[in-house]
């Protein structure tokens, strides 16, 4: 009954409608790194009064924590070198490593001020030029890194 995804054709329609949702509705921006500093920054100042952003990433992590504890427990494979290295009773250090490394990215698209999601289904759908080169930039980096990857291994 559970799959491990959505099939694109499902998934990608869905992300259009919630980006098309967010804009009339909220006329805000559908993007993850909003609600990182929404949440930082509320927190840092003692407040756990969050707007909307704030809030949606909150229903992430707990739609993510119920769909695990519905599938039978977080089921960590397909993260390349870190599901193999990480094998048997070592694979409890997988969660900690992901989500140390969510926050780093989540500080680190702060800083550069956007992410990937907020530019590609967002910023593009509004023909923002910086979004658009952003993400040229980060599709691009990315097939040259796994070409680059792919020739080193």
């Amino acid at each position: 009954m559970l799959h491990s995804q959505l099939p694109w054709y499902l998934a990608g329609p869905a992300l259009g409608l919630c980006v098309v949702a967010c804009r009339l509705l909220l006329n805000g921006r559908l993007g993850v790194t909003g609600g990182y500093s929404e949440i930082v920054g509320r927190v840092v100042r003692g407040s756990l009064r969050f707007d909307w952003r704030g809030w949606m990433l909150v229903g992430i992590v707990l739609g993510a924590t119920v769909f695990a504890l519905i599938a039978g427990g977080p089921d960590f494979h397909g993260y390349g070198w870190l599901t193999a290295t990480f094998t048997g009773s070592e694979r409890v250090l997988v969660a900690p490593i992901l989500v140390i490394s969510g926050a780093l990215i989540g500080f680190g698209a702060k800083l550069a001020g956007g992410c990937t999601s907020g530019n590609g289904l967002s910023g593009n759908a509004m023909l923002s030029r910086a979004s658009l080169a952003a993400t040229a930039t980060f599709f691009g980096t990315a097939i040259a890194v796994s070409f680059i990857t792919r020739a080193l291994v």
